[in-house]
This record gives C-alpha cells, structure tokens and sequence, in this order.
C-alpha cells in the first residue's frame, strides 16, 4: 500500500471519528430549542449514521464501499441542516470541516482502490473505473432528494409536523428500495488484469463481463484523444471525459452493451478495439507491463 492510499484510508477513518467527536457540538446547538423528543430523535440518528460509516470505513469490501460513499457525505448534509437550525458559527465549521475531509478522501480514488481489491479473487488486481457523468449526475441528484427525507422525517415525526413526515417518510422508503443497487453499481466498475488476460466488469456500460485472453490482446496504452484517433475503438467508457486507456485487439471480439429502455436484450458489438476510463490509468498500465502483457 502506498503512502498516497494511506493517506486517503486512514485520513477518512480519522476525520470520520473527528466528526463525531468535535462535530457534535453543531448539532447539540441546532437543536437546543427544539423539543426532547427531537433531541432524542436526532442524537439517535446521527449516531447509527455515524456507526454505519465507521464500520464501513473499518471494513474494506465493494458492498462497505458503496456504504461509506452514501453515509459519509450525509455529514455534509447533517451540517446544512444545523446551519438552518441556528448552530453557532465555531460549533458548525468544527462539523464541516472534519465533514468535508471524510468526504473527499472517501470518494478519492486511491480509497476505492483498496476497498474493490479487498474483494478479489486469486491474483487478480482490479483497477476501478471513473463514473460516467449522466450516470453520477442522476446518482447524485437522487441521493440529495433521499438524504433529506431520511434526515426531516424522523424529526419531524418527533415535532409532530404530520404532513412533512409522511411525505419524507414515503420518499425514504421508495429511495431505500430502488436506489442502493443502482449506486452500488457504481463500486462494482473495474478493469481487471489476470493471469490470463484482461477482463473489463462494468455492470453500468456492460451487459456482461467482457474477457479477453493473453492471445487476443495487441497493444495496451494511453489512448490518443486526438480528433478521430479513436474514432475504430468502441468507447466503453461510459462515456467520461479525462484520460482513457485503448485496448487494441489482434482479432475480433463482441462485447455485449447493458440493456436501455429501448433495448431490454442488450447490444452486441463487434469491436478490434475498445477504451475504457480507470481513475488511475498509470497504475494500470503498469501491472499490464508487470504480467508481460503486450503495450505502447
């Protein structure tokens, strides 16, 4: 593990705890005019909140990862709401701060490395993939909508405030049943270097996982990003802007696209090359050079 992931893993893990521990005076303050079931209601709250996303951070695998990326900006959210609840500027910028560090240093990308590598098979080195933009997009948006409901409902059950209650409660439970797959989906995009080849697992872009053996496989490298240069690859990125890896094959392959609206079954595409978008190319590349598979 390199210094960069230790400072990723365990910064998120220590400004997690420092959120709890230096953070909790904001939400104290928010909700000192409110009534003691509120209190009881929020304090509760925060702390299974908190105790999810720690253990998430404590425990590296694909399913915690998905965890810690949707509990652990939820602090963020939790500050928003005490800022509206009138906490006082020292007590709510000790929240934010350790709130924003988790944060970031749970969604970086050295971070997701080391939670998708503590699921794989055998040798096998799994190199996650960049999100594709529409998809986030709509990741996010639905996630802002649900944290909100799963904040103001509980606490405006305790305050009596009926009709924001319901109404929150039936968007929590809608997001809490339709929503987590489609963000698990999201940690469970890599590339895949084996033994015996490359293999490509992205459940949002694929139908399939797409594999390839040593003997497929004519050249790895950084794609050109010229204009037309990649014009003969199938984009498999998603797509997603920034640097991408092309995959040149010596024969021709047929990579199955994931299902649309318009088309339940899937695609198939015949392709002689394709590029994909890990958050890390250089490290890619590099374990492809290290099994002596072909590059440049």
């Amino acid at each position: 593990m390199g210094r960069l992931t230790l400072v990723t893993t365990w910064g998120a893990r220590l400004a997690w705890l420092a959120t709890a521990v230096v953070g909790g005076a904001a939400i104290g303050a928010a909700l000192a005019e409110r009534s003691g079931s509120v209190q009881a209601v929020a304090t509760i709250g925060a702390w299974i909140a908190w105790a999810l996303g720690a253990l998430a951070l404590a425990v590296p695998s694909v399913p915690s990862l998905t965890v810690a990326r949707v509990v652990v900006p939820g602090a963020l959210a939790v500050s928003v709401a005490a800022a509206v609840g009138g906490a006082e500027p020292g007590a709510l910028l000790a929240l934010v701060l350790p709130a924003i560090v988790s944060a970031v240093l749970t969604g970086a990308a050295e971070t997701g490395r080391v939670w998708v590598q503590s699921s794989a098979y055998g040798d096998e080195q799994r190199f996650p993939l960049r999100p594709p933009l529409g998809y986030l997009a709509a990741c996010v948006v639905t996630w802002l909508i649900w944290v909100a409901a799963v904040i103001v409902a509980p606490l405006a059950w305790a305050g009596r405030a009926w009709i924001p209650a319901a109404v929150a409660t039936v968007l929590g439970v809608l997001g809490a049943v339709v929503l987590p797959r489609r963000w698990h989906q999201l940690s469970r995009r890599w590339v895949v270097t084996v033994p015996a080849g490359l293999v490509v697992h992205d459940p949002v872009v694929l139908g399939e996982t797409f594999m390839l053996t040593r003997r497929q496989i004519g050249a790895v490298a950084l794609a050109d990003l010229g204009p037309g240069a990649i014009a003969d690859a199938a984009d498999l990125t998603g797509p997603t802007p920034g640097l991408a890896v092309e995959v040149r094959l010596r024969e021709q392959a047929t990579a199955l696209l994931a299902p649309t609206p318009t088309n339940r079954q899937g695609r198939a595409v015949h392709l002689h090359a394709f590029v994909v978008s890990p958050s890390r190319p250089g490290a890619l590349l590099a374990d492809v050079a290290r099994r002596g598979l072909p590059t440049g």
